[in-house]
């Protein structure tokens, strides 16, 4: 269409879902849900504030893990690949 205005697809302009909490170790955990970003923090501060500026400012795509949370640098990104949304699931199930 000539003059349509072309958006971006919802999921593009969706943001990602983070899990933030700590390791066996006291250090803080960062990771987003496909693995595609997320580290090592010296304190809750700076791993709350890399959340805010990843997924603009959205409290709610962030979940506070009371249990142990281990970075797992070992996950391959959900670069193109269709969303896994049953693994994200029982991803959260077992953190919870």
């Amino acid at each position: 269409m000539i003059g349509a205005k072309q958006t971006e697809p919802p999921s593009w302009s969706r943001p990602p879902l983070f899990m933030i909490g700590q390791d066996d170790h006291g250090n803080w955990v960062v990771q987003d849900l496909k693995g595609n970003c997320g580290g090592l923090f010296v304190n809750r501060d700076a791993a709350l504030r890399y959340v805010r500026f990843e997924n603009g400012h959205r409290p709610q795509a962030v979940v506070m893990v009371s249990g142990v949370l281990e970075l797992d640098m070992t996950r391959k990104p959900a670069a193109a690949a269709r969303p896994d949304f049953a693994a994200d699931a029982e991803r959260l199930r077992r953190i919870a």
